[in-house]
Parts: C-alpha cells; structure tokens; sequence
C-alpha cells in the first residue's frame, strides 16, 4: 500500500492506495507471513482471535474485550467463519465463542478449515472493501456511534499508544 495523500494531506482510500501487489498479497493471504515471527518468538499463537489495533479495542464493551484474555492467534474460528466478509458483532461474538471453547481438536479443525479457505482465497475484503474496515469506522458508518463519540474514542487510542 501506498502512502498517497490529497491537496489536504490526507490519506486516499484504501482502493487507492493498494497496489497490484498489494492486491496479489492480500488475495492469497502471503501478507500474514511475518507473523510466523511472532508465533516463533512466543508473542503469538497458531490458533486464537486475531489480534487487533488499540483503535478497534477502545470501541470494544468489556465483554468483548475478553477476547484478549487469550493470546492472539494466525487465524482463529472468526477467519474460518467469514473472515473479514462478516459484520464486527459477529466477528467478536464468534471470537469470544473460542475464548469460552478453546480444545485440542476444535484448534486442529481450525487449521484444517484455514488451509482451505486460504487456498479458495474465502472471505477476504467485505463487500465493496480493499481492505478490513477498523471498528469505530464501522459503528460510525451504520449510525451506531456519534461523531463525538468516534472523535473522544480515537483520542482514547492516541493517549493509551503514547503511554505504552
């Protein structure tokens, strides 16, 4: 992805600034491959909720903050169940499906279910979407939150980014 900006210096859309390969990274899900680092070094694991921005988590309840309480995973039962073509409220009800779940074998079935997916390139974009939409853009978008409450949460993330 590029890093374009407008006469105002403003970043253009995403469908934008994603080039061709881009595009070809993300279709066949080769963009997720440093995060093997992660899993090597210990910060991550094969299977869990797929880790998210400090932004998305300040629009959270504290009940879906309990996705947290795991370490965050590769891929996770929310990928092989819609990945990002599937609304937020889903994502993180099924997320917190695993949190309550999490077994040996429901963690090698999800493996399975991924490794297909990955090869039928599923779920990739929502519709009409180059890339994942964070989660105070999709509750301001569908009305579900202000203006002033999406700007007071974004400081939010800014304050707890510059703390840590």
């Amino acid at each position: 992805m590029t890093d374009e900006r407008d006469a105002n210096g403003e970043l253009l859309p995403d469908s934008v600034r994603l080039t061709k390969f881009g595009k070809f990274l993300r279709s066949t899900s080769l963009d997720e491959l440093p995060e093997l680092w992660n899993i090597l070094k210990g910060d991550m694991s094969i299977v869990g909720p797929r880790p998210q921005l400090v932004r998305d988590m300040v629009f959270m309840t504290e009940e879906q903050r309990r996705r947290h309480s795991v370490m965050p995973g590769l891929t996770g039962l929310a990928q092989i169940n819609g990945r990002n073509a599937i609304l937020w409220e889903e994502k993180l009800a099924i997320d917190l499906e695993y949190v309550n779940n999490i077994t040996f074998i429901g963690d090698v079935s999800i493996v399975l279910k991924t490794i297909t997916n990955v090869l039928t390139r599923k779920g990739i974009n929502a519709e009409g979407m180059e890339t994942a939409e964070d989660l105070g853009d999709y509750l301001l978008r569908n009305g579900m939150i202000s203006d002033e409450e999406y700007l007071e949460k974004i400081s939010e993330s800014e304050q707890l980014l510059v703390i840590k």
